[in-house]
């Protein structure tokens, strides 16, 4: 079976070697078609280092590299995402399988990842979500996520396509909850690295974590979403992993806003896409949009968009009227 993955950052790497190991002939598309030559000389990428490709992986730069393949995965950082689905549309089979790994929301549209492909391709599309650093992944480490799709035979084609002995998938039909913890996730990590920044310590991380939680779960369940999924691995496992491990560009950013560095600033210094910088602004919309109260993504707005300052914006949530701990009403 063929196989491509669309987009040769870390996570589309890693993912693009697993079914390479479980049987498929699968080729990694990069942007770039010196990139995509030096990749296939060296055997490495340098954004998942310590990883040597897999021998039977093969790159492109070509948009047609999809043709005829049973599952196309679209691994882009979630700005690209649109315009590489409208790039490959044309070569996609109608009874291909199309999956997205990208955790975010449009501005201004408002649309889940998932909800942009089908836009753009015509395909239901799996979500592939949860706790997966891609440098573990990448070296084998035992890992779950969820496949997420209203199409229960698709989910299960995902499921199959990456299940191994390290790497356990499950499905879900919940894709509006899975897609929204992933996405949402990013800004409370970001603000768990503020937390860190500021020199704070567990306790208040716990606090940021766990009402966190409760914001996503309220906009979740608000846009369709069903409450256990964030109890799930798509929802406080991917909150969890993302706010505690240096890893994560998000919360290396964050660690970097809260010793006083700008946004701007803070993400030239992580050297890669920091997700929660635009979920904060997908956040915030949505938040507006359904009605939903989520100071903890508001705050993280009012500092990256709207100059305010960390530490005054934790000080004006701690200072908010105090009421029962109902986690998951709207």
């Amino acid at each position: 079976m063929k196989a491509a993955v669309i987009g040769c950052g870390a996570w589309g790497t890693a993912l693009a070697n697993c079914l390479c190991k479980n049987g498929f002939d699968t080729v990694l598309w990069c942007h770039d078609a010196a990139l995509a030559e030096d990749m296939r000389q060296k055997g490495i990428n340098p954004m998942l280092e310590g990883v040597p490709l897999d021998d039977r992986l093969q790159t492109s730069a070509e948009a047609d590299c999809v043709r005829d393949c049973e599952l196309v995965v679209i691994a882009t950082s979630s700005v690209f995402v649109r315009s590489s689905s409208r790039m490959i549309a044309p070569y996609l089979g109608k009874d291909t399988v199309v999956a997205t790994v990208v955790k975010g929301v449009e501005s201004g549209t408002m649309l889940r990842m998932s909800q942009i492909v089908e836009e753009e391709t015509g395909h239901t599309v799996v979500a592939l979500t949860g706790p997966s650093h891609a440098e573990e992944v990448g070296r084998e480490m035992p890992t779950g996520c969820v496949a997420a799709c209203r199409d229960q035979e698709k989910a299960e084609f995902v499921q199959k396509a990456f299940c191994n002995d390290v790497f356990r998938i499950y499905v879900s039909d919940d894709i509006v909850g899975a897609e929204l913890g992933g996405a949402l996730k990013n800004v409370i990590a970001l603000c768990a690295g503020v937390v860190d920044g500021l020199g704070y310590g567990d306790n208040t991380k716990a606090l940021l974590m766990t009402r966190g939680m409760a914001e996503i779960a309220r906009l979740g369940t608000a846009m369709g979403g069903r409450t256990e999924t964030f109890f799930g691995l798509a929802g406080i496992g991917d909150l969890i992993v993302t706010c505690t491990s240096m890893h994560s560009r998000n919360r290396r950013a964050g660690i970097l806003i809260g010793q006083g560095m700008n946004a701007q600033d803070a993400m030239r210094k992580v050297g890669a896409v920091v997700e929660g910088y635009y979920a904060a602004k997908s956040a915030w919309e949505l938040a507006n949009a359904y009605g939903v109260d989520m100071p903890i993504c508001n705050a993280a707005y009012n500092v990256l968009y709207e100059g305010g300052e960390a530490k005054r914006e934790l000080v004006d949530m701690l200072a908010r009227p105090v009421t029962t701990e109902a986690l998951y009403e709207h």
